[in-house]
């Protein structure tokens, strides 16, 4: 499909920047991302293909499209079980079908205290606009941190929830997106108003070859 012709707008994430005096992440992990103790997950039919939806104790644990890059092990996403979070599951397909623009639901700690600030931060940006890779480091507080919050960006493990497709480049291209581009482009679309279906084209090449050392989301 097409890029839009006209750009959403862009906007840095609603938040109140912490200390900019740091700029390294730090290390420390939160939660092992393998771990399948108390995990089920479901898989639901969507425009944009097969979603796997991992719940952990009744917190979201995981969002992930089919095909997607930076995908978790089978083994850590525990039994299938198609009634996980069902109230996420129509929020997911309300979004899709453009009858929602924000998700309701506690999110599992996941990942490293810098990358749960990024996404954190990523949920701020609002619907229906973008921001940037720059912006968005600026958001936490860590404005030369560019490349590493285009790292963190990449490995949301919450697809769609928390809205990684809405960072663009500084230059208002799409970058990369886990998902493929024209996932990113579609939703891009959905969120302004102009999503056409029928364009979105799940067959390879889905995932455009990555550039080397650009963010990918």
């Amino acid at each position: 499909m097409t890029a839009p012709t006209t750009a959403p707008s862009t906007t840095a994430p609603s938040t109140t920047a912490p200390s900019t005096t740091a700029s390294r992440a730090p290390a420390q992990r939160t939660t092992a991302p393998t771990a399948s103790a108390g995990r089920t997950h479901a898989v639901v039919d969507t425009e944009l293909g097969p979603v796997t939806v991992v719940g952990s104790d009744g917190a979201l644990a995981g969002v992930y499209l089919h095909g997607q890059r930076h995908l978790p092990p089978p083994s850590s996403l525990g039994p299938r079980d198609d009634r996980t979070l069902p109230e996420l599951q129509e929020q997911l397909q309300a979004y899709l079908a453009g009858d929602l623009q924000e998700f309701d639901v506690e999110l599992a700690p996941l990942g490293t205290a810098f990358q749960a600030e990024v996404w954190a931060a990523l949920r701020r940006v609002p619907y229906g606009t973008t921001t940037t890779y720059g912006a968005l480091a600026a958001a936490v507080g860590r404005p030369t941190a560019v490349r590493a919050v285009g790292a963190a960006n990449g490995r949301n493990p919450y697809c769609l929830v928390v809205p990684c497709h809405r960072v663009v480049g500084a230059d208002g291209s799409l970058t990369g997106y886990a998902g493929g581009l024209e996932r990113k482009r579609f939703l891009l679309d959905l969120e302004a108003g102009r999503a056409t279906l029928e364009r979105l084209v799940l067959e390879p090449p889905l995932l455009e070859p990555r550039a080397s050392g650009r963010p990918t989301g």
